[in-house]
């Protein structure tokens, strides 16, 4: 072969330099451009792996458990599909605004320990609710996977802003859904509640003000300003509270029914119903005592009727009508049932009785708290003393 002429050669060289200073741009731009393509390919790729495959299917089985566990104990109040307020203004949690900065770790939180004082309960076998770990972990996996927007990381900021001047903007805006002190009325649910606040930063407040929840009636507050809005987290820390005495722990675990019937050996009770539904609060407690023999159900889960319930009461949960029924009496005792929705889950169960043929049942009207408020006799269950 015959060697290449020494100009010829020069321009050879440059070419090829050229050439690999473009293939080489060219890749950089290729590889800056489709990052996210590389992503999206490694992300198919694994799911079409036999392990991808696997991790997905085991997810997907998170996520109906999840569901069928989500419609026997929370539909009843956040909605067959999370759209929130189908009993007691429970909350969205299906809303996308909620999800985008709600945490696995809040929800679990949340649905574990509940948040005392309002009807959301703590429904952990380790407060003496029907929940263990896994299947908190499975509504966890489902409510996530509701989720349609990438997760917000609200920051650990803390709040710049003071109590007092909170406590005016407060009483100008807020006032009139939460209450005055952030306890919640019927219009909203509560913000002040300790393990809420324990479980959420600063960032979570900060965001929901500003933004608010759309399709729910939590308005955006970014009219208000960066240093209102800051003085409004402020005061809702401050306003940290539990209505009344916080319960004692470690309640021993609710009774079967073998003591279902109250006062057994009494005279039946003459009550007047509302609706042909409803049993007005002081017709039961004066049954109660005059001796009177019939039958109280709480339908609430079993660790708020551990904390509290109207003496005499059985621990009979919306949830589990199914098994617990086949136990009632069916000599025509009256059989009432109370909530603290007020009528929800004590409702459901009232239906789902009568649907049975037990046509001596009635709604406690205006459920626990209307009872506790009044002062009519409460028990909770006894109290496990540690050595």
């Amino acid at each position: 072969m015959r060697p290449v002429a020494p100009p010829l050669r020069t321009a050879l060289t440059h070419a090829l330099a050229a050439l690999s200073r473009g293939v080489l741009l060219l890749l950089l731009i290729l590889g800056a451009t489709s990052l996210t393509s590389c992503r999206r390919a490694r992300a198919v790729w694994h799911r079409h792996s036999a392990l991808g495959r696997a991790q997905a299917a085991a997810a997907h089985r998170h996520i109906v458990r999840g569901r069928a566990h989500y419609l026997r104990y929370c539909a009843l109040c956040h909605g067959s599909e999370g759209q929130g307020y189908a009993a007691d203004h429970a909350n969205a949690l299906g809303n996308q605004d909620f999800l985008a900065i709600a945490s696995s770790a809040f929800l679990r939180d949340a649905i574990a320990n509940g948040r005392p004082g309002t009807t959301m309960s703590a429904w952990s076998r380790a407060h003496g609710g029907p929940l263990d770990p896994p299947v908190i972990n499975d509504l966890v996996a489902y409510l996530r996977s509701r989720a349609r927007r990438p997760f917000i990381d609200v920051g650990p900021r803390r709040s710049t802003g003071t109590a007092e001047a909170g406590a005016r903007v407060w009483n100008d805006r807020c006032l009139n859904c939460h209450g005055t002190r952030g306890q919640g009325t019927g219009l909203a649910t509560s913000v002040s509640n300790p393990v809420f606040l324990h479980a959420v930063r600063d960032g979570y407040l900060r965001h929901t003000i500003t933004h608010g929840r759309p399709g729910t009636p939590m308005l955006a507050f970014a009219s208000l300003g960066p240093a209102a809005i800051e003085d409004l987290i402020a005061f809702i820390r401050s306003s940290e509270h539990v209505p009344g005495p916080p319960p004692p722990p470690n309640y021993e675990p609710p009774p079967g029914l073998d003591r279902l019937i109250i006062n057994p050996a009494g005279a039946a009770p003459a009550f007047t119903l509302r609706e042909g539904r409803f049993v007005p609060a002081e017709q039961v407690a004066r049954a109660l005592e005059q001796n009177r023999k019939l039958v109280i159900l709480d339908a609430r889960a079993t660790s708020d009727w551990s904390t509290n319930h109207i003496v005499g009461a059985m621990p009979f949960p919306f949830y589990s009508i199914e098994e617990m029924a086949t136990r009632l009496p069916h000599d025509g005792t009256w059989i009432l049932a109370y909530c603290a929705c007020p009528h929800a889950a004590s409702g459901h169960v009232v239906d789902e009785l009568r649907r049975r043929n037990f046509p001596h049942t009635a709604v406690i009207d205006e459920g626990f708290p209307f009872w506790t408020a009044h002062n009519f006799p409460t028990a909770h269950a006894a109290i496990i003393t540690t050595p």
